[in-house]
């Protein structure tokens, strides 16, 4: 099996798995939900990370390993570091917290394992994809997408607000 890819075509697919990971975690954001932008695209980046490290390995190794398959040992990573992650995410009160850096332990374990086989230069591009989610899009998500949700989003009377309500109703109707 030939697997001819140029990494500008490799690059190009990390890319987009974060740019289209980053436009649905825009509306998860601007939708009130937890998991928002940064969090969609370090998934999205970790998944074309595992995939494209998957083709290359299969097509570096199928000549000259027969018998023997290296992604089996790869995917119990995947899943291990899942786990990991999932101890990371935290809920304090009714505040989630920990998920974006749960999304990124996960991709850090693909730069990891694009190292073990090899692909330098997938790692580093992946390193640097994952710094500009952790950088640039959190500076997007706290500066414009916030101040969206403030605008829109009214804050819920508390019970001493609705009491006072309450009260200065019964005295108009007296």
């Amino acid at each position: 099996m030939e697997f001819f890819v140029s990494y500008f075509e490799l690059f190009l697919s990390l890319l987009m798995a974060v740019v289209l990971g980053a436009t649905l975690g825009i509306e998860r954001s601007l939708a009130g939900k937890t998991a928002g932008m940064r969090t969609y695209s370090l998934v999205s980046l970790g998944s074309a990370l595992f995939v494209t490290i998957s083709q290359m390995v299969i097509a570096t190794s199928s000549s000259y390993m027969t018998g023997l398959d290296p992604l089996r040992m790869a995917s119990q990573i995947i899943v291990g570091i899942g786990f990991i992650g999932a101890g990371l995410v935290v809920l304090r009160g009714s505040q989630l917290t920990g998920i974006t850096t749960a999304a990124g332990v996960w991709v850090s374990a693909g730069v990891g394992m694009a190292c073990g086989f090899g692909l330098y230069p997938i790692a580093l591009f992946a390193t640097g994809l994952t710094l500009f989610v952790f950088t640039v899009l959190w500076i997007i998500e706290r500066d414009y997408l916030q101040e969206i949700l403030d605008k829109n989003i009214q804050p819920a009377p508390n019970a001493e607000e609705i009491e006072e309500e309450k009260k200065e109703d019964v005295v108009k109707e007296l």
